[in-house]
This record gives C-alpha cells, structure tokens and sequence, in this order.
C-alpha cells in the first residue's frame, strides 16, 4: 500500500487553455518542488520566481507535447535534475525509467510513488500514486476520462477499474480542468444522478465566484466522489450499462464493451 503518512501540499500551474502543471512541494525540503507534467516551460518558471521556490525534479505520465514540451527548457534554465518518466522513446530527455509495481523514490525530498501502468490514453502511459495522492495524466478526469490515442477499449477500462481499486479517500490530480464538460455528459448518462447533480451545482458556484481572465480550479477530486459520479468508472453498474445499450441500439455484453460505446458518444457529444 502507498504511504499516507505524509499528505501532499500541491499547487496547480495553468498551461495553455486548460492544462495543470503541478508542482508537489517537499515534505523534507521546504522550497523545493517536483513538477508533474510540465509541457511548458514558462509559466512554471513564473510561479518559482514568484514563490522563491526551486525546482528538484520532474515527472512524466505520458508523451505528448502539452505535457512534456517544456522539459528541455526547464533543464537548460534550472541546470540537471531528475525527469522520471514511462519507457517511451518519444520521451527522450527522462534521466530514470520506471515501470508497473516499481516505486519512485525521491528521498531528499520525501517523497515515495508507486508506478501504476495505465495504457489507454498512450500505450505507455503512468501514474504516479502516493501520499494519499494520484497524478493520472490524462487517463482519468474528474466526471471522464481521456481519448484512446493508442489504446484498446479493453485496455483503458482495466486501467479506469485500476485506479477506481485505490483508496477512496485518494485525491485525484489529472492533467486537464474539463470537469463541468465532462459533467454535463455524465448527466446525460445518468440524468438522475444525484451526487453529480450537486456536483455540477458546485461547479457552477465556482465559475460564477471567478475573476475575470482567472479559473479556478475544480481539481483534485476525491476518488470516493468519481466514483458516485463518473460513468467511465461504472461501466460495470446496470445503469450505465442500460444508457449505453439504448445509445447503441444493441446488447452490451462486457464492461468493456460498455466502455467502447460511452466513449465513442463522448467523442460525438457537444
């Protein structure tokens, strides 16, 4: 089991449109922080110089550019340091390699995370669980879950069940501030879904509370509450499997197949 004898004081960083950097501050060394998925350089490099903090290490998911493209520009700013990432090719400037069940430990820093394997979203892609904290890329959203770039439908519900298995009390860190979207498709899945009506209710309450130009976060989610509220984690449940049969117009025999159709409808969906 991952250690939770430490939580996590985490901080977003807003990249691009709708992209979360996130930057793990140390248990052990205050003012040293580890950035997750940092696909540009700039706005990561702000918020060091606005928090004095330093940057010791970084951590990969997955291989596309909105969350590695700053790596190479950290590195020529900040100097070497540990970049952790998935065995990929296409994520050429990792320092350390890890694999499924392996653990990445950063003891200077205090910190200690299993590697889960998680394809469907990138056939190399990971998570990174510990601390009572999950940083799932783009594989699992808060109300969704990521497109199937690489994948098979029976590969990305294993990996979905995978992290829906993890403690419930685990808070979920993914890549992409898409909650209200992806809301508004669960509740078209399951429109009497009472805990994430009040969800979508909670939503709206922050984007109306928010600054001009300014987003707030939705995110981390609990993953007791995606659980409630997150079709792609309840392929197995009958409500979900009878939404998608009359979606499709045809029996639905496996989870997996149940997952094949909710994902081509959110595709499609508007």
């Amino acid at each position: 089991m991952s250690n939770y004898s430490t939580p996590l004081h985490v901080r977003p960083v807003r990249a691009f449109s709708d992209n979360y950097i996130w930057l793990i501050e140390s248990p052990r060394t205050p003012g040293r922080v580890v950035a997750v998925d940092p696909g540009d350089a700039a706005p990561v490099v702000a918020d060091l110089r606005r928090s004095g903090a330093s940057l010791a290490a970084i951590l990969l998911t997955h291989h596309h550019n909105d969350h590695i493209g700053g790596v190479k520009v950290l590195q020529d700013l900040l100097g070497p340091m540990p970049v952790v990432g998935p065995d990929d090719a296409q994520i050429p400037l990792r320092t350390r390699t890890v694999g499924d069940t392996e653990r990445c430990d950063l003891p200077d820093l205090g910190l200690s995370f299993e590697i889960l394997a998680i394809p469907g979203h990138t056939l190399s892609h990971i998570a990174f669980w510990g601390h009572g904290a999950l940083f799932c890329g783009d594989t699992l959203f808060s109300a969704g879950c990521g497109r199937m770039f690489e994948g098979t439908p029976t590969q990305m519900n294993a990996s979905l069940n995978r992290l829906r298995d993890l403690p419930p009390e685990t808070r979920m860190f993914c890549g992409h501030e898409y909650t209200a979207a992806n809301l508004r498709f669960a509740l078209t899945v399951d429109p009497n879904n009472q805990a994430a009506l009040d969800y979508q209710d909670a939503v709206a309450r922050t984007r109306a509370a928010d600054a001009p130009g300014i987003v707030t976060p939705t995110l981390p989610s609990l993953l007791s509450l995606e659980i409630r509220i997150n079709p792609f984690l309840r392929c197995d449940t009958a409500v979900i499997r009878a939404a998608a049969e009359a979606h499709a117009g045809k029996p639905l025999p496996r989870a997996s197949d149940v997952f094949a159709v909710l994902r081509a409808w959110k595709d499609q969906f508007q």
